[in-house]
């Protein structure tokens, strides 16, 4: 079993050395199927007997309540909304992941800090800061990134809320005022971000265009495969 690593330095007080868990980030954009694979992928391994722990954007008990409430108005500006996003991602990782990797869990992270520095770059934020951020984030067993053409995420988002979100179509980038046209620029913006640093923490892709049922045993093989080195090995 491989012991946990950090981007840079550790937490204060984090000795990675008892984290034995395994930590899954299942990444992609609004829209890819995401949650309902983590929710599907949380099930089946619980019914494997494995103790399992959920994380996400949003869900920090200090700020998400908060982060949620304060996105509402559409004017927060990137610097702030960097910010707001770091703390719900830190308090989470200190009072959620650590304590459940600790205890042995799987975590699974529905997004994690890529998300966040995607967003962040495509912003105009310097990428170096942006890492220095996130250094102390855990370095996960796996990251698996669902690729979906930004025609089928339209398409889904309609499906499932019946209207473009206002952050996720990038309309406070100033890409135009059409906000179909904004969400097609900024989520291949997006896009490209992602596969930068796909190159740099080694994504695995995920066909996420197939069927629910695809997608899904594909990832309990690529989880079986995970699960193998970071508790048998």
């Amino acid at each position: 079993m491989s012991p946990k690593r950090c981007y840079r330095l550790p937490p204060p007080g984090v000795d990675l050395s008892k984290l034995t868990g395994t930590l899954i980030v299942i990444e992609g954009p609004d829209a890819s199927g995401r949650s309902t694979h983590v929710e599907l992928l949380a099930q089946w391994l619980e019914q494997k007997g494995f103790a399992v722990a959920q994380v996400g954007l949003k869900r920090s008990a200090l700020v998400g309540a908060e982060l949620e409430q304060a996105k509402q108005g559409n004017v927060l500006s990137p610097r702030t909304l960097s910010l707001f996003y770091a703390t719900d991602f830190y308090d989470q990782m200190e009072n959620v992941m650590v304590p459940a990797l600790r205890a042995g869990y799987v975590v699974i992270a529905d997004r994690y800090i890529y998300t966040l520095m995607a967003r962040d770059i495509v912003r105009g934020a310097d990428p170096a800061w942006v890492e220095s951020v996130y250094g102390m984030a855990l370095i996960p067993d796996a990251v698996l990134y669902f690729m979906v053409s930004a025609r089928t995420l339209v398409e889904r988002t309609f499906q499932s809320h019946g209207q473009l979100d206002y952050w996720e179509s990038g309309m406070d980038t100033n890409l135009g005022n059409d906000w179909f046209d904004s969400f097609m620029k900024y989520q291949r913006r997006i896009r490209g971000e992602y596969m930068r640093m796909q190159k740099k923490y080694g994504f695995e892709i995920v066909n996420a265009n197939r069927s629910i049922r695809a997608v899904d045993a594909d990832l309990r093989a690529r989880v079986e495969r995970v699960l193998e080195k970071t508790i048998v090995g």
